[in-house]
């Protein structure tokens, strides 16, 4: 779960960086198919912060 939330937060950063055009060419193409997240990446790392909180919980030490 933490390779998920990991993902996730590489995802939100890629998604600003898209949503602020400093990606170039990528950034257009993301955000052509992902533009709610190009608009708010803000979802994608709460959806990480989840991630990283529900492996938290279940992981057994």
């Amino acid at each position: 779960m933490y390779f998920v939330a990991t993902v996730l937060l590489v995802l939100s950063g890629l998604f600003y960086a898209a949503g602020h055009n400093q990606i170039g060419s990528l950034g257009t193409t993301m955000c052509q198919y992902g533009g709610m997240f190009c608009d708010s990446p803000f979802l994608v790392l709460v959806g990480a912060a989840l991630a990283a909180a529900w492996g938290k919980f279940v992981s057994i030490r």
